[in-house]
């Protein structure tokens, strides 16, 4: 049996833990009811401060659960056994951040538990859809994945303002030395003590390779890897990459070049129809400009891993120590 947590993974004896959300407002809504202890719905029993809050946190979480599975792979996932407890935090100056647990057990995934906190609009447009997607994940793969492929993706939904912050980590982290090389990414089941450097280059390299192939076949190619453990097969099957190393000096020269846009023929080559533009959930701020200069990183400055400056970042830490089980952000 093997306990998942996601605080923004899964393995034996490990907890794992997902944040962030987004307020879709398509597909078909879940009959819900309220409950004493909150809102209910069809998968989800959420205990927030008020009624209201509740409810919106519960179908929101529905909505997102709905449309990230066919987002990702293309179907909506069935109901659960049993619904996922939310427990909300909910103030204004609050820290955003998550957490989400389960088991899997013979091919089963179960008992699932979620803990998210922050703002009311940043938990609907950050911490909720980060989660969600770790439980879609979850769901699909039945299995624990590389921490950059899980986290990387969860990453990839949250709010662009979040987006940006993680792509100014990660310029941070390439040019002082602090980047993780593939070989060594790729073979993370664990957070590392440091973990910044693991969400940056993670969610870099899951929008890279979402760029030239759409999230159908990201899924695919993190599929095929778990299933055969040969990621450089995958890479070159889904991707036309020869090797994990190939795609590092890939990516890092993309990352020089200001991460551009694939060109137009890959762009049309992306079959995958995106149908919800998770850049334009409403929010009361501005994204945060993302730098456009050159970044000078080689391969030599991804040696090391580093910390998360967030609420991710210290669960990661506190979970690292021994005796204390793991999450999944």
């Amino acid at each position: 049996m093997q306990v998942g947590r996601s605080v923004g993974g899964r393995t034996p004896g490990r907890r794992f833990s997902t944040s962030m959300a987004l307020v879709v407002l398509c597909g078909a809504w879940h009959a819900t009811a309220v409950v004493a202890a909150g809102y209910r719905t069809a998968n989800f029993v959420v205990d927030a401060p008020t009624e209201a809050l509740a409810r919106k946190i519960g179908d929101a979480a529905e909505q997102y659960r709905q449309d990230l599975a066919i987002e990702w792979t293309g179907s909506p996932l069935p109901r659960w056994s049993r619904p996922c407890p939310i427990q909300a935090q909910v103030a204004p100056n609050l820290g955003a951040g998550g957490a989400t647990s389960f088991v899997f057990d013979n091919g089963e995934v179960f008992n699932w538990t979620m803990t998210i906190q922050g703002s009311e609009q940043r938990i609907l447009d950050s911490v909720l859809p980060h989660e969600i997607t770790h439980t879609v994940f979850a769901s699909h793969f039945r299995r624990p994945l590389p921490r950059w492929a899980d986290e990387g993706a969860c990453t990839t939904v949250e709010h662009p303002v979040e987006r940006a912050r993680q792509h100014r980590l990660l310029i941070e982290f390439l040019t002082t030395g602090r980047g993780i090389a593939f070989p060594q990414m790729f073979a993370m089941r664990e957070y590392p003590a440091d973990v910044l450097p693991l969400y940056s280059q993670g969610y870099s390299l899951a929008r890279y390779l979402i760029e030239r192939g759409g999230r159908h076949k990201y899924v695919a190619f993190v599929g095929d890897g778990l299933t055969s453990d040969d990621w450089s097969g995958s890479l070159t099957k889904h991707y036309g990459v020869g090797s994990v190393p190939q795609l590092q000096h890939q990516w890092l020269e993309w990352v020089k070049l200001g991460c551009p846009a694939p060109p137009a023929a890959v762009a049309v080559a992306v079959t995958q129809v995106q149908p919800n533009d998770w850049s334009r959930t409403p929010r009361g701020q501005s994204p945060d400009p993302v730098p456009a200069a050159p970044v000078a990183a080689t391969p030599a400055a991804l040696a090391t891993t580093a910390g998360r400056r967030s609420i991710y970042a210290s669960q990661a830490r506190r979970i690292a120590e021994p005796g204390s089980s793991q999450p999944v952000r």
